[in-house]
C-alpha cells in the first residue's frame, strides 16, 4: 500500500531509460521523479539528449526504449503509443513544430480541447485572436508559434507539461507573454496545492525569470549528472560551462 500511494505522489517517474535513435543509442541510465505539482528544468549542452527523453517520455516511435521504463501516475507507459500518452494527460511544446497546412488554427485547438474550454479567451490572452482563422504555423513568427503551442496546451489541460526550450527564437516581448502563460500552465499562481507538473528544457535559463523550477537537471553525454537547486545549477553553468559538471562527477 504504501507502494502504491509513492506512485501516485511521483507523478512521472523515468526508471533506468536507455533510449536510442535509428540504432544510435542516445540516452544511457536515466532516472528522474516528478511529484504532483512539481516543475523541473532540464539542462544540457547540444547533442546531449535532452529532447530524446522528451520525445521517449511522450512515445514517438522514432525514439525506441531498449532498456528502463515510464511509470505516468502509478501506470507503466513505456509500450504505450504516443496518442495514448496524451490521453491519460500529457501534453508536449516542441521546440520546432511543423506547418499544418489547410488546418487552422482554431480547428487544431477545437481537436486537442477538453470540454467547457473557452478557446476565444484564451486566445485573446494570448494575443492570438487574429490567427485563428490562418493555418497552423503558417507564417508565423517563432514567438507566434511558442504562444500558438501553449494555446494547444492551455486547451488541452494536461495533468504533465513537457516544454522543449520555450524561449528559442523568442525576443523579449513575446518572452514576456509565453512566460506567463507557461506560468498559468503550471499552475504557479493557485493558493491552494498544484496538481499538473512540469519538465523544462532550457538552454539559456531565460525562462526561470518567469517561472519557478523546484528542481534543476543536468544533461551531459546522454544520462543525468547531476540534480539540485536550478538556480544554483544555472549559475555554474554560466561561470564555468557544461564541462565542470561532467567533470565533477568523474
Amino acid at each position: 500500500m504504501e507502494h502504491d500511494a509513492e506512485e501516485r505522489e511521483v507523478h512521472l517517474r523515468v526508471e533506468d531509460l536507455s533510449v536510442e535513435v535509428e540504432g544510435r543509442k542516445i540516452l544511457h541510465g536515466v532516472n528522474l521523479d516528478i511529484r504532483c505539482g512539481e516543475t523541473h528544468v532540464l539542462f544540457g549542452p547540444n547533442g546531449s539528449g535532452k529532447t530524446t527523453l522528451l520525445m521517449a517520455i511522450m512515445g514517438f516511435p522514432r525514439y525506441k526504449v531498449t532498456s528502463g521504463r515510464i511509470v505516468l501516475g502509478g501506470e507503466d507507459i513505456t509500450h504505450l503509443p504516443p496518442n495514448e500518452r496524451a490521453r491519460r494527460g500529457i501534453g508536449v511544446m516542441f521546440q520546432r513544430p511543423p506547418t499544418v497546412r489547410g488546418v487552422s488554427l482554431a480547428q487544431m485547438v477545437s481537436l486537442c480541447s477538453r470540454d467547457g474550454v473557452d478557446v476565444e479567451s484564451l486566445a485573446a490572452d494570448l494575443n492570438l485572436s487574429e490567427f485563428l482563422s490562418r493555418d497552423v504555423n503558417h507564417g508565423f513568427s517563432g514567438g507566434e508559434i511558442k504562444r500558438s503551442e501553449l494555446l494547444q496546451l492551455l486547451a488541452q489541460d494536461p495533468r504533465i507539461v513537457l516544454l522543449d526550450e520555450p524561449e528559442s527564437g523568442v525576443d523579449m516581448e513575446n518572452l514576456q507573454v509565453v512566460g506567463k502563460a507557461i506560468r498559468k500552465l503550471l499552475q504557479k499562481d493557485l493558493r491552494r496545492r498544484r496538481t499538473r507538473c512540469g519538465l523544462i528544457i532550457t538552454h539559456t535559463g531565460y525562462i526561470l525569470d518567469y517561472v519557478e523550477a523546484d528542481m534543476g537537471h543536468v544533461l551531459c553525454e546522454g544520462t543525468i549528472v547531476c540534480s539540485g537547486n536550478p538556480r544554483e545549477q544555472l549559475e555554474g553553468i554560466r561561470r564555468y560551462g557544461f564541462e565542470e559538471c561532467a567533470r565533477c562527477t568523474r
